[in-house]
């Protein structure tokens, strides 16, 4: 556990206020959809994220791109079809820059 002094202000009290998935530390081990190539691989990957990324490499395209969106719709598919939900993202919160994310199924590690 780390100190509070170590943390920006607000952060301790913006974590405990927040309820659901898109809350800072990544409760629910959410993958972005598709794999971005800057995004690091968390030690403890959970295996829907682990397969979303074998079958669709991480990519550096920008939403809006034709491979962009090729890369959404093989990657959402994984996520279903791996037994995840996909998550839209409309709020756009800190630490959360993707429009769509995997909820991974963490009873299939």
């Amino acid at each position: 556990m780390t100190s509070s002094s170590t943390q920006p202000a607000g952060t301790n009290a913006a974590a405990a206020k927040c309820k659901g998935c898109l809350c800072p530390g990544n409760p629910c081990q959410l993958c972005r959809l598709p794999p971005h190539s800057d995004d690091p691989i968390p030690e403890n990957e959970p295996a829907t994220c682990r397969a979303i990324r074998e079958a669709v490499p991480p990519a550096s395209f920008q939403p809006g791109e034709n491979e962009y969106f090729s890369n959404l719709d093989k990657s959402t598919m994984m996520c279903i079809r791996s037994g995840g939900d996909v998550i839209p993202n409309t709020r756009r919160v800190p630490g959360y820059p993707a429009r769509v994310y995997c909820k991974p199924d963490l009873s299939r590690r």
